[in-house]
């Protein structure tokens, strides 16, 4: 893998540290996930999905939705 340097304020790199899951995983890995993120969050959603997601909205309005409990005595849950 190419690597590269760049140069960050120290304040920004402590704040980088705060942000690693374990000890050992590399400052290029929490940047990376921190991209990822705001990737997901910036993603438009299909136009299908938007269908989707209004079909569900709409149906849930007119009652056609199930209730937890209903779902558990359904599958013998308790």
């Amino acid at each position: 893998m190419e690597t590269t340097t760049i140069q960050i304020p120290v304040k920004l790199r402590m704040r980088l540290g705060n942000l690693k899951d374990y000890a050992r995983e590399t400052y290029a890995e929490v940047i990376e996930k921190l991209v990822d993120i705001i990737m997901e969050e910036n993603m438009e959603l299909s136009e299908k999905t938007k269908r989707e997601i209004e079909e569900a909205r709409k149906e849930f309005r007119e009652g056609k939705f199930s209730t937890l409990a209903e779902v558990k005595k359904e599958l013998n849950l308790g």
